[in-house]
């Protein structure tokens, strides 16, 4: 596109009509009020979803750009749904939730709130007479929608969601418009100045960060109001100056925030509320979802409580269920449909590492009520008191960190693998210990504690955390990467009793840990006092954890299998007693293939409940002693469902798998001498591989002498790594591990399915020698894989399959000699005109273009004719500037011939 002016006047001096229809155009769209820019979407089978696109004018010359979408029947009476987005983003960020919303029956609309995503007007921070006003007049509009579902004229059936900045305004609307009929928050503010200032400290690194993230504007370069406000209303960025500067919120910045929060209003809040709140999230933490459930309850509406893995600060969103759950919330509130909305109270928990990838794994657990923040239950645990004294640096640095922005997901890991992030500068904090705990404890909610606080100056800010150390009061961890910071007031003199309320968390100290309350002078993510100050602390009790036996993982009642599967297992016995006569037993050894690792002989299978159409179709091939077999097709070809019936997972329709002479069973004796590797394999993280290993062999109840687990790791060549715990493994170690694990026993026939996948070029060389060794000593090696080039470097022969039947097989330098393909090596660059009069002479099939010329496919030869030798003649009868001619042997092409692919 060209930008410059000369060049766009051109355009329009040289097509007037044009440009006059398109203003036209224009003034209409305009003065109607809206600019349609989307038409009709579809996403394959299911329902044809349409989003229309419009700017709607709020007043006060503001203009709100929205998106629409509905699918289905254009004449079917739905329900509406308010889609809100997070602070800095816009309604694009919300697209793929309000397509889903709209497949499930909704009218679903999203707007950019003001000062985001090209919607007009200053930022308010949710003000009522603002951001929260737009909402209702988005909801005007919808009354007036021919498809959406009305209680009463201008009253249409409403939900309001969003997460964040978008999850306030759905709890301000539902204050201030009645029309709402259901909402459901995500991750938001209760009371945004508690949020900013708790306890009237300033929380300056996420407020820096929010009130930056709405200053930037193009306005700023021209005017001095852009440069001191950006995208905020005057008198909200005036307030955050003023407490950036002093460090500290006074009573007007507080009346401020808090008039345009939801707590100024929780009273009027009655409708179904759906409360979700993230665990690592310094910014808007669990205290904030806490006192929103308590008012909104009190004010007689359902409510439920989820608290999920991820936050502000990071981790799992658990985008997909908590969506689930809100389409759920809105069935039942919305739709009056009779659907479960989940428990009372739902936690996320960290269930430990996954070995495959090292990613925390969660689980749910649940309530038939919310616990609140003091459980259901108190645990005390002594601490051990002394009195300390610590510093207050001038400056307040260097400060200590514990919650830092976008780190808190890494807590759930840390807290897997026993590493601590956060950090506290020696001579600045006070620490008191518990005994190491006799019994394990899980503690759901907002531990507390009294600590007697002395200071010089007589003030304190101090941060509160209690941390987790492992045995021996090592590898601390604090959860969640959250602390509480207090204000301490009238703290000279003798000093005062000051209860600490620590942040909430849902977190399990096992026997034999320890708990740690250390109060901290400075913490990176607050401001603390710039004046030195000496503090003197000591504990006058002990921890109190709140605990909430109540909330575990479902118990479900006796499934009906319980009943069933006795008397299924009666008529199952009855069943093969009476067929027993009609069944044949297994064949009988063959001793002329007892030294073949492998003979399969017209195997069949087919989908299931289908007649016709076979996963594999009369499938032969037999595998010597010592070679290295590629198993080789494209997806759907049947070599999974090959490998499968080799291992005795399923059995064929028809045919038979002979190992060593005796036809394969499901638990065949002679199954213990295959050895298999199929989709990775899972190993215990913390042991080390050796360990593993071990482990295992001792599951199969086979004598330890008979594992030969030195030599299969010799073959794996792991060196070192054996003594290391597997959560240090790199993809390739854990590659070779499970390589090692399949080799256990030194079985005569080893299946690997894919084993390169996830290695880099070093680690599948090292792979294709573990391979190629392991065939060494005369045993055989049937590997699947996609890699061919890899495939051709290891293998020593090649079964290719395609369609669930047999290509061909043998060897492979005898499958890629045979192929009827030549490259052709030119000398200069060839015409498209040129290729196609190429590809158009007899006794040629086709020419593409390749890196090193031309490859040709030939046709079948005719008696007594050498198309190679004739291609030659005709190749430069044409003028092409041949430079060699030579078969091309590459398996890639050879395979590609073989299954009717291009060369």
């Amino acid at each position: 596109m060209d930008l410059r002016m000369g060049a766009w006047r051109e355009r329009v001096r040289g097509k007037p009509r044009r440009w006059i229809a398109v203003a036209a155009a224009l003034v209409v769209l305009a003065g109607a009020g809206t600019w349609s820019v989307a038409a009709a979407a579809s996403s394959g089978g299911g329902a044809a979803e349409h989003r229309q696109d419009r700017t709607l004018p709020m007043g006060g010359g503001v203009h709100i750009r929205t998106s629409y979408f509905t699918a289905g029947d254009a004449h079917e009476k739905r329900p509406a749904v308010l889609l809100a987005h997070g602070f800095g983003g816009s309604k694009a960020d919300v697209r793929g939730e309000a397509e889903k919303l709209a497949k499930n029956g909704y009218a679903v609309l999203t707007w950019s709130a003001r000062g985001f995503g090209g919607s007009t007007g200053k930022i308010g921070l949710n003000d009522r007479r603002g951001e929260v006003a737009d909402v209702s007049r988005l909801i005007d509009w919808l009354a007036k929608r021919p498809e959406v579902r009305l209680d009463k004229a201008g009253d249409p059936r409403v939900g309001v969601t969003g997460a964040s900045y978008g999850g306030a305004v759905s709890l301000l609307s539902a204050a201030y418009d009645k029309r709402v009929d259901a909402i459901a928050p995500q991750i938001t503010y209760w009371n945004l100045a508690d949020a900013l200032f708790p306890d009237d400290v300033f929380k300056k690194l996420w407020t820096g960060i929010f009130f930056t993230t709405g200053s930037a504007d193009i306005g700023a370069r021209t005017s001095e109001a852009g440069l001191h406000c950006g995208r905020f209303e005057a008198e909200l960025c005036d307030m955050y100056q003023r407490v950036a500067v002093s460090g500290k919120p006074d009573a007007q910045a507080r009346k401020l925030l808090e008039e345009r929060s939801p707590s100024a209003v929780g009273d009027r809040i009655k409708v179904p509320t759906l409360i979700s709140q993230g665990q690592t999230d310094s910014l808007f933490p669990l205290s904030q979802s806490d006192a929103m459930a308590k008012q909104i309850k009190a004010n007689g509406a359902p409510v439920d409580v989820d608290w999920i893995a991820g936050g502000h600060d990071g981790g799992d969103m658990e985008t997909d269920r908590t969506a689930g759950r809100v389409t759920s919330w809105f069935d039942r509130y919305l739709k009056d449909e009779d659907v479960d909305t989940g428990p009372a109270f739902r936690v996320t928990r960290t269930g430990g590492v996954d070995s495959t990838d090292g990613a925390a794994t969660v689980r749910g657990a649940s309530g038939d009520r919310y616990p609140g923040l003091r459980g259901e239950q108190q645990v005390s645990v002594p601490l051990k008191s002394a009195t300390e004294t610590f510093q207050n640096p001038p400056g307040g640095a260097p400060p200590s960190i514990s919650s830092v922005p976008g780190l808190g997901g890494a807590s759930q890991l840390s807290s897997s693998l026993g590493a601590g992030l956060a950090l506290d500068f020696p001579g600045q904090f006070a620490r008191f210990d518990s005994a190491p705990l006799k019994k394990s404890v899980r503690i759901t909610g907002s531990p507390t504690a009294t600590a007697h606080v002395k200071s010089s100056t007589g003030t304190a800010v101090l941060f509160a955390k209690v941390y987790d150390a492992g045995p021996g009061g090592a590898r601390q961890v604090l959860p969640s990467q959250l602390v509480t910071p207090v204000r301490v007031t009238g703290a000279g003199g003798d000093g005062k009793d000051v209860t600490f309320t620590l942040p909430a968390i849902d977190h399990q100290v096992q026997k034999g840990h320890t708990l740690r309350l250390v109060l901290s002078a400075t913490d990176l993510g607050y401001a603390s006092p710039a004046q030195s100050a000496t503090y003197q602390v000591s504990v006058t009790g002990g921890l109190s954890l709140p605990t909430a036996p109540g909330v575990e993982t479902a118990a479900a009642g006796l499934p009906a299998w319980v009943w069933w599967l006795p008397v299924g297992a009666v008529v199952v016995a009855a069943a093969l007693l009476l067929t027993a006569r009609r069944r044949t037993t297994a064949p009988a050894p063959d001793p002329e293939l007892a030294e073949v690792p492998l003979q399969i002989t017209g195997l069949s299978k087919r989908y299931a409940k289908s007649t016709d159409r076979y996963a594999v179709r009369d499938l032969s091939f037999r595998v010597e002693k010592g070679q290295v077999l590629g198993l080789l097709g494209p997806n759907g070809a049947g070599k999974t469902t090959t490998l499968r019936m080799l291992m005795g997972l399923i059995g064929p329709d028809e045919g038979e798998i002979r190992v060593f002479g005796r036809a394969i069973r499901p638990g065949a004796p002679v199954l213990s001498r295959v050895g298999a590797f199929v989709e990775g394999a899972g190993f215990l993280p913390h042991l080390s591989g050796r360990e593993n290993l071990e482990l295992y062999w001792r599951a199969t109840g086979r004598p330890p002498g008979d594992a030969h687990l030195d030599e299969a790791l010799e073959i794996a060549g792991l060196g070192d790594a054996l003594a290391r715990a597997v959560r240090t493994y790199s993809q390739g170690m854990r590659q070779r591990l499970a390589i090692a694990q399949a080799m256990l026993g030194l079985p005569d026939l080893l299946i690997l399915d894919e084993p390169t996948n996830g290695l880099d070029p070093p680690q599948i060389r090292e792979m294709r020698e573990v391979m190629i060794r392991y065939a060494r000593g005369g045993r055989t090696v049937i590997v699947s894989s996609h890699l061919l080039a890899e495939v051709e470097q290891s293998c020593t022969h090649l079964v290719v399959m395609d369609r669930g039947r047999l290509v061909r097989a043998g060897r492979v330098a005898d499958i890629v000699g045979s192929g009827d393909t030549v490259l052709v090596g030119l000398a200069g660059d060839v015409s498209e005109p040129l290729l196609e009069k190429v590809a158009a002479l007899e006794g040629v099939e086709s020419a593409v273009r390749a890196d090193d010329g031309l490859l040709i496919r030939l046709a079948p030869a005719r008696v007594g004719a050498d198309p190679a030798a004739r291609l030659l003649t005709d190749l430069v009868r044409l003028d092409v500037p041949v430079k060699s001619l030579g078969p091309h042997r590459r398996l890639e092409d050879a395979f590609l011939t073989l299954i009717g692919g291009s060369a």
